[in-house]
């Protein structure tokens, strides 16, 4: 009895720790749900003739579901994958992974059934975006007055040329346009009024598309195409309505950077009143059409490489002769980039790629792809000329429960009226948009407002409409107003911080105004002709050295191994004779040319030059960039 009881007892106590045990078990046997990301397969590009047909695009459709399905099962779940197919010129598709099916596709080097080669995998990253005298800068004019040798006038104003601008979408927050831009084009604006252009090109194969909105948006003889492609940015996380579903910009990038390539003539146009002129793009005759491939910012960015090199398989397609685009990001391997893959093959297949420098590289003096390079930013309300009124910083006008990071942005609902009425406030830039913050600075009672850079935006100015009288400036003169209004306020009204916002005024030829070695861009009779295969030396050897570019980029030079570049130029005009100089910083460099004199007799004839370089002080190099010239 007592023998069974023990055992019946032992049992139970087996039983409830057997439960408890399995209980364990299975928690620890539920499956972790893995993460999938948008990534970019590239495999080259393809070797379609002349004559390529829906059948035989439908056909790479359908290697890609293969291919991707031996990877994930079947496919119908690659089908369900891949948002993007890559099928006219650059060979590869976008697609929804886990990190493991990612790690198994980039092992993979030939894909035996198809013969693919998977050439890079790499995630589908975000970009971000990056004046009427630029022409008188280039010497493309005078006065208004074109150069009866212009390059205008050579090229008949880029008459029937088709240029293509991938650019952007906008995105309204609490009925403000945000800090970030984001726009197609308006077809509306007088840059773009077809008046005196002929029928549409034969080789033009794009469409307009507006076939999910009813906005209006329509095309012309002048805009002649439309799309929008945003699969990318929707894979990303990004929130799409169906109302952005369209070309149309909302905000003015797009109608900007494409009517500074091909806008018309347009007599009397102004910014805010200012820079009174005559506006006219770079090639006024050119036909153009607008590509949207970015949208409002997931990660601080909102132009995606699936888009992007979607864009620039259309273009191709479509028949253009230039593709302007002015975004960038963070430089990053050739071969993991959708702006470098898509221009290269662009470039091979004839295009004209132009794509803004910007000035957002890693250290000063260094570019990536677009920033702005204003000193200040003025808006066009004014106050009376020179009537001082009281400066504040908007920290001190805090709102009792408001926190003083939330205040110095001017965030909504942060301010004092009582503490900021009738006066000049200065407002910190972040988090929230530009004009927003002139919103609730007028709302709260300011007079004017000061808004200042914060260190991350250093000297990225954007010139927007305020609200009220307002000057932008960069993130040094933001902390010299701080550290004023600090110092001064001590509460006499002698001393107090007083300030006045004055009418703004435009400035021509003056610091730091741009510069253009023109004699060399505009007329050239020496050009460095890069082919299909210094593209193919610098992707695959990342041969930076002796890409034959017009410019000299040496990594890492040591003073006991001098480097030698070599360079190789094609005469484009009558024959020549051409001498090489050198000029470097004085006793940081030395530097010989070889041979120093180039003959030409004939156009089209090429002839090779080296140039030595050799370092005499590491210090002066160390860590640094020095700049020369030839």
């Amino acid at each position: 009895m007592i023998i069974k009881k023990g055992s019946r007892m032992l049992s139970s106590k087996l039983i409830n720790y057997l439960s408890l045990f399995l209980i364990i078990f299975s928690v620890s046997l539920t499956p972790t749900i893995a993460i999938k990301q948008s990534y970019i397969v590239y495999l080259g590009e393809h070797s379609h003739g002349v004559g390529v047909t829906s059948a035989d695009l439908q056909g790479v459709v359908d290697s890609h579901h293969e291919f991707l399905g031996s990877f994930l099962g079947s496919k119908e779940k690659a089908k369900d994958a891949i948002f993007y197919s890559y099928k006219r010129h650059i060979n590869g598709f976008a697609a929804l992974l886990e990190d493991d099916q990612v790690e198994e596709i980039q092992s993979m080097y030939i894909y035996i059934p198809s013969g693919i080669q998977v050439i890079s995998v790499f995630l589908n990253k975000a970009r971000k975006l990056h004046t009427t005298h630029s022409w008188e800068f280039m010497r493309l004019e005078k006065n208004g007055v074109v150069y009866p040798n212009s390059l205008w006038n050579k090229a008949e104003f880029g008459r029937d040329i088709i240029i293509v601008n991938l650019d952007t979408d906008n995105y309204v927050h609490q009925g403000l346009q945000i800090d970030h831009v984001f726009c197609s084009v308006w077809p509306e604006s007088e840059s773009f009024n077809d008046e005196g252009f002929g029928p549409i090109p034969s080789r033009w194969k794009g469409i307009c598309q507006n076939d999910k909105t009813n906005d209006g948006f329509s095309c012309n003889k002048k805009l002649i195409g439309a799309r929008y492609f945003n699969k990318g940015h929707i894979a990303h996380g990004g929130d799409i309505t169906n109302s952005m579903n369209t070309p149309r910009d909302y905000d003015g990038h797009g109608s900007h950077t494409l009517s500074t390539a091909a806008g018309n003539i347009v007599h009397g146009a102004s910014a805010l009143g200012l820079v009174n002129g005559t506006a006219k793009g770079g090639s006024p005759k050119a036909r153009m059409a607008a590509y949207k491939v970015c949208w409002p910012p997931v990660d601080d960015a909102g132009c995606m490489n699936a888009d992007i090199l979607k864009a620039f398989n259309t273009a191709i397609h479509d028949g253009v002769d230039v593709i302007s685009i002015s975004v960038g990001g963070t430089p990053c391997d050739c071969l993991k980039d959708g702006l470098a893959i898509g221009s290269f093959h662009a470039v091979k297949n004839g295009i004209v790629v132009v794509a803004s420098a910007g000035n957002d590289g890693s250290k000063p003096g260094t570019v990536t792809n677009v920033s702005l390079d204003n000193n200040t930013g003025l808006s066009k309300p004014t106050m009376p000329e020179k009537s001082f009124y009281p400066l504040i910083s908007a920290a001190q006008a805090k709102r009792a429960k408001a926190s003083v990071d939330d205040v110095l942005r001017c965030n909504k609902g942060t301010l004092d009226p009582k503490k900021v009425k009738g006066k000049i406030l200065a407002c910190l830039r972040g988090e929230i948009p530009l004009i927003e913050k002139g919103h609730h600075a007028a709302l709260a009672g300011a007079i004017g407002m000061i808004l200042c850079n914060n260190k991350p935006t250093g000297n990225e100015i954007y010139s927007v409409s305020h609200v009220l009288p307002a000057i932008h400036i960069n993130y040094t003169d933001g902390v010299r107003v701080f550290d004023y209004i600090a110092s001064s306020n001590v509460g006499y009204c002698y001393t107090d911080p007083h300030a006045y916002i004055t009418s703004p005024e435009t400035k021509f030829r003056r610091k730091p105004a741009p510069f253009m070695a023109d004699f060399s861009s505009m007329d050239p009779g020496l050009v460095y002709d890069l082919t299909v295969n210094d593209y193919y030396d610098f992707l695959g050897l990342n041969n930076l050295l002796d890409f034959n570019y017009p410019s000299l980029t040496i990594p890492n030079i040591s003073p006991s191994s001098p480097i030698t570049i070599t360079r190789r130029l094609k005469n484009v005009r009558a024959p020549g004779r051409y001498t090489g100089r050198v000029r470097l910083p004085h006793r940081i460099f030395s530097a010989s040319v070889n041979p120093r004199i180039l003959e030409f007799d004939h156009v089209g004839q090429e002839k090779s030059f080296n140039v030595t370089i050799k370092v005499l002080d590491v210090d002066a190099v160390k860590d640094t960039y020095v700049f020369g010239e030839l």
